[in-house]
């Protein structure tokens, strides 16, 4: 090895001021984020001036070059790795780019990892983002003057960050065209007493520590932190950096023993820590089995957001979900809707509580994972990506402002992980850690894929469910009236709830048409639920309409229908009034086929209930409805309802009931009809607190005052 003239190449003038520009943006990013460490930025942006400096001053200049043997390169080569690897402190030797080119093992250790997995990565993707962008700079500068730096550094270990200080000294190795860098790493003073120093560490940025938050819903987060933290049991060494120490002479007799013992404790200690580990991760799976399947009904909206909170809580600072729309999304690896590429739609961001980080999340909410991002790409390729070290820092996009969204929230290790359900791929899931806690490894990648199995079956029942309901609604409608008519000298009003559980059609339905010279009223109630009650419940009620044309009592009418329904599987009850109308005055003709009673509301608020009487249609040939007649004045209203109105219950499995029903009524006596079904179904959600076992159907009728055309 030797010196080089400070002296800068002309064909790589291009290339500096490219490097140039990227590090001071890089600067500029930095000296942006929180608690960021401006002296060290601001040494650092000096460093860049007189690089450029240089840079203009030496232009044009010409570099000699010596020429060696290959023998003596490679002899020297040997020596110098030899030498390299057995150094007692954590040496890095870096390219021109600051790429690794090598680690010992020393530096390996440091960080938790391997030699192997170190080379060809940028040195800087160990450090954390508050200290990188003016390490990539004091580099720059190391390369162009030669002289040596010493810089504050936090690692990006394995179990938790480790603070160092790293000697920066340029080398000219001969037959390698470009300048290296040999990073040599020293233990940074030892944090003072307190407690930040107890092995818990402080929390970074933007980060909560341990046991600070918890999953909602869990029960066993505490329990898991108090043994690991969020992702790994802490060492109660970790307060200092683990920068290792040169090797003892070998000792002999009793004071071998006692290191031996010495070291047994240890081994304890992480075979503790691995079982706590394993545990933790078991346990984050059980927590997420019960979060995703407690729900009577599947719902994919509650089920994300409680899977990014666990993940959030447990397994990293940020956790965003991106889903395609119910029919979008590839049909395998790379493939997609023809002629279009599918598209991501951010779901949920999920990160730490701060104010800052609120707000964040707010931002990033809004932005959808573009193609080339990582949660894309694992999406349309359906294979899980792992970065245990972030190099590039744009794997998630820019935010709005252009800054890449891994330094906006300080990410440093990120994996992401398919939503598929074995047949189709429904989105991603991504991690992203600010290295607080370690890198993500392979043992994290596995508790998410299969974290993002469960999701994906629950989504898929979560969609096949809500379409069922959206048929079942369609089909609803398509039994019910669009409009109801307006009968002259009178008001009519229905109500129609369908029952909170299940997402089949209800058998329940009204209609109201002409009959004869008058109007005729009917609501029924198929046995059952479902595609079956439902033809039943179509002919039972076209039936009426089309008897309606050739009958004008509602007990004939009746009798008809149930000829029709005689082949059926399913029985109807069903009431059926038929109005002669008259100024200020109306002639009720009921028809009762085993369904409750109609009310009549008087105008003064008397309120009195129809005779029962009748079997359901459908089920005997010799059938005979129960029939009554009433006479309504201006004022008064006619109630008809079905069984579900009476049978809900509230939690204690107490029905409704008649008399709640006529209470309510009573309330809304001199009310229009819309305001008295209104008030029953009102009291209704209120007694059964929303939870609806049956459907509910109403119709209300109420003779008004004759009016001057």
């Amino acid at each position: 090895m030797h010196d080089q003239p400070d002296q800068l190449e002309p064909e790589s003038l291009v290339r500096e001021i490219s490097d140039l520009e990227g590090r001071i943006g890089a600067l500029r990013q930095a000296a942006g984020m929180p608690e960021a460490d401006l002296r060290a930025t601001l040494d650092a942006a000096l460093e860049e001036l007189e690089l450029a400096l240089t840079a203009l001053r030496t232009l044009g200049a010409e570099q000699g070059s010596e020429q060696v043997g290959s023998n003596a390169a490679e002899n020297e080569r040997r020596v110098l790795r030899t030498v390299f690897q057995d150094a007692p402190v954590p040496l890095f030797l870096l390219d021109r780019n600051t790429s690794v080119r090598r680690a010992n093992r020393q530096a390996a250790e440091l960080l938790g990892t391997s030699a192997g997995y170190v080379s060809g990565k940028q040195f800087t993707a160990f450090c954390d983002l508050a200290t990188r962008a003016a390490v990539r700079s004091q580099l720059a500068a190391v390369v162009r003057t030669g002289r040596r730096r010493r810089v504050p550094v936090r690692f990006l270990g394995r179990e938790r960050p480790v603070d160092a200080v790293v000697t920066l000294a340029r080398v000219w190795i001969r037959g390698e065209p470009d300048p290296m860098v040999v990073v040599a790493a020293g233990a940074a003073k030892p944090p003072a007493a307190g407690p930040s120093s107890d092995g818990a560490g402080a929390a970074g940025p933007g980060k909560a520590g341990p046991g600070t938050r918890d999953a909602s819903g869990t029960g066993r987060a505490a329990a898991a932190k108090q043994d690991g933290g969020k992702r790994a049991a802490r060492r109660p060494d970790e307060g200092t950096p683990r920068v290792p120490e040169p090797a003892a002479p070998p000792q002999a007799g009793a004071q071998q023993a006692g290191q031996a013992a010495g070291q047994a404790q240890p081994q304890a200690r992480i075979d503790d820590e691995a079982v706590a580990t394993i545990v933790h991760r078991m346990d984050v799976l059980a927590t997420a089995s019960e979060l995703l399947l407690d729900e009577p009904v599947f719902n994919e909206t509650v089920a994300v957001r409680r899977c990014a909170r666990l993940l959030a809580a447990e397994l990293a600072d940020w956790a965003f979900i991106d889903l395609t729309a119910a029919n979008g999304g590839p049909s395998g690896p790379g493939g997609g809707a023809a002629g279009a590429a599918p598209v991501l739609n951010r779901q949920v961001v999920m990160g730490p509580d701060d104010e800052r980080s609120v707000e964040a999340a707010r931002t990033l909410q809004e932005l959808h994972p573009a193609a080339g991002t990582l949660p894309y790409d694992v999406f349309a390729t359906r294979q899980s990506a792992l970065r245990p070290h972030v190099e590039n820092l744009e794997e998630l996009g820019k935010a709005g402002d252009g800054v890449p969204i891994c330094a906006k929230i300080g990410a440093t290790s990120l994996l992401s992980v398919p939503v598929e359900d074995g047949e189709r791929c429904l989105g991603a899931i991504t991690l992203a850690s600010g290295g607080e806690y370690g890198p993500f490894d392979l043992m994290d990648l596995g508790v998410v894929q299969r974290l993002g199995r469960y999701l994906a079956l629950v989504i898929r029942a979560a969609r096949l469910y809500r379409r069922r309901a959206e048929v079942a609604d369609s089909l609803q409608a398509s039994l019910l009236p669009r409009a109801l008519p307006a009968i002259p000298g009178a008001t009519v009003a229905a109500r129609y709830l369908t029952a909170t559980h299940g997402a089949e059609v209800g058998g329940d339905f009204y209609d109201v048409f002409r009959v004869g010279d008058g109007w005729g009223l009917v609501l029924g109630d198929v046995c059952g639920k479902g595609e079956d009650a439902a033809a039943v419940t179509a002919t039972a009620r076209h039936c009426m309409r089309l008897a309606a044309r050739w009958k004008a009592r509602p007990g004939e009418i009746l009798g008809m229908a149930n000829d029709a329904l005689l082949d059926e599987d399913r029985f109807v009850t069903a009431i059926m009034a038929g109005l002669e109308m008259a100024p200020d005055r109306v002639t009720v003709s009921l028809g009762t086929a085993g369904h409750p009673p109609a009310i009549v509301v008087r105008a003064d608020g008397v309120i009195r209930s129809a005779s029962r009487g009748g079997v359901p249609l459908g089920l005997f040939e010799d059938f005979e409805a129960g029939a009554d007649t009433i006479d309504l004045g201006v004022g008064d209203t006619l109630i008809l309802h079905s069984d579900g109105v009476l049978e809900a219950c509230d939690h204690s499995r107490q029905e409704f009931g008649q008399e709640r029903l006529l209470e309510a009524l009573a309330g809304r006596a001199g009310g229009s009809a819309e305001d008295m079904l209104g008030a029953v179904e009102q009291a209704l959600l209120e007694f059964c607190d929303g939870d609806l076992r049956d459907d509910v159907s109403m119709l209300a009728l109420r003779v008004e005052a004759a009016t001057l055309d």
